[in-house]
């Protein structure tokens, strides 16, 4: 993962003060320094203190412990009380860039920009959330895009409070890197975020990309009606961080209304993927020591596992499911 880019904050977070971030289990500082935005290890070399918890000046960021202040090249600059020649000491850096409000930081040299969401470029409006769950980053990905948990995490949200269902034809396929479930035939949800924001579905797409990029798509008649993209990474063995965006079309003044309505109604299903999913988190540490099982309609599970493992999605397939 080392070439990736990662999303682990969003811009307006990194203002006048340093931010802490992690980044493979790695403690990573951000801030604005006097070269631009800069990503580095957050562990000043004197003492190992932590630079997040110190002040930038002057571009510079100053360790709250004994004052040395490092550059966005992570060179130290100032060691207070020294009068001779500076010692050449450095912090580790990072690769950082922003790109439509998030920040971006990789632990090599990626070739590309950051991929954000599938409609990168088009004319569509974009708002951006952040999360924190208690799992594993295949739970929560997988959470994301399953469709049958639904019915009871988020019934009368995403769901109607009918239990009434209808077959629908689902087709997987998946590449290098990247596997999707397409749904067809399902009619438009009866749960308050589709009363309000959708039209008729077309189709609904469920996509996972390495290395950890969870993304839903509602296509009606006209195209995209909703969609959802969120960059995942495991910051420590039982928590989760993500960046969204969420997108809709960009048209007239109702569509900026529901863009509106769709972060706070998001923001409620997060949470309440957020509580079942720590609750299961807790369970599986209990003993004796269990493995889940992956069940007949868990159709990216496996898939998930492979690109996660680096190894290629299974050969497409064709499904049926009661939704």
């Amino acid at each position: 993962m080392s070439d990736d880019w990662q999303a682990v904050a969003l811009s307006r977070e990194v203002d006048r003060k340093p931010v802490r971030v992690m980044l493979d289990s790695a403690p990573l500082v951000l801030f604005r320094s006097g070269e631009g935005l800069a990503a580095m290890t957050d562990r000043c070399p004197h003492r190992l203190a932590e630079l997040s918890k110190g002040r930038v000046i002057g571009g510079e960021i100053e360790c709250p412990y004994h004052g040395w202040r490092f550059g966005g090249d992570g060179q130290c600059r100032a060691i207070p009380g020294h009068l001779g020649d500076m010692p050449r000491y450095r912090v580790k850096t990072y690769r950082v860039t922003e790109c439509e409000g998030v920040i971006f930081v990789s632990a090599g040299a990626p070739v590309d920009p950051p991929y954000t969401h599938a409609m990168a470029g088009q004319n569509v409006i974009v708002r951006r959330v952040r999360s924190s769950t208690q799992s594993t980053l295949i739970d929560v990905a997988e959470n994301i895009l399953d469709a049958t948990h639904t019915h009871y995490t988020h019934k009368g949200l995403l769901r109607g409070l009918s239990s009434k269902r209808q077959v629908v034809d689902v087709a997987v396929q998946g590449g290098a890197g990247w596997v999707e479930a397409i749904y067809t035939g399902e009619d438009k949800q009866q749960g308050a975020v589709s009363k309000l924001l959708e039209g008729q579905r077309v189709k609904t797409i469920g996509r996972y990309r390495h290395p950890g990029i969870a993304e839903l798509e509602y296509w009606g008649p006209k195209g995209l009606a909703l969609a959802t993209t969120f960059h995942l990474r495991q910051v420590d063995a039982r928590r989760v961080e993500g960046v969204g965006f969420l997108v809709g079309p960009r048209g007239g003044l109702l569509d900026y209304l529901k863009t509106l309505a769709f972060r706070p109604m998001f923001k409620l299903a997060l949470e309440q993927d957020r509580r079942v999913l720590r609750s299961a988190s807790d369970n599986a540490a209990l003993a004796p020591d269990a493995r889940a099982v992956v069940g007949p309609v868990d159709f990216l599970r496996d898939d998930i596992a492979a690109i996660i493992a680096g190894r290629l999605p299974a050969p497409p397939s064709t499904h049926q499911i009661a939704l």
